[in-house]
């Protein structure tokens, strides 16, 4: 399993900081992982999962590795796996 989850340091809704939870697997790896961690599907944007610090130490039990923001980022850029967000072009039409 390649689950990774990166520190909670990510200020968010309720006060809470926040997570990174990928895979560099596969995007139905990380769902599954994401179902069974109880995480609902609207946390979920484009490559990611945004998860509160309250899941982080669950998320690690059930097996997901620790690893930096950086090295997270990488290694789903290097799966083929990261999604950024569309950004037009300058002075292009909405």
């Amino acid at each position: 399993m390649s689950v990774l989850i990166d520190p909670p340091a990510w200020p968010g809704p309720r006060g809470l900081l926040w997570s990174h939870l990928v895979s560099d697997s596969s995007v139905e790896e990380l769902h599954a992982f994401a179902a069974r961690l109880g995480v609902p599907p609207r946390a979920f944007d484009r490559d990611h999962y945004d998860v509160p610090e309250t899941v982080y130490e669950r998320a690690l039990a059930l097996g997901a590795e620790a690893v930096s923001s950086r090295e997270l980022v990488a290694r789903l850029t290097a799966a083929g796996l990261r999604r950024r967000k569309f950004r037009r072009p300058a002075g292009e039409p909405a």
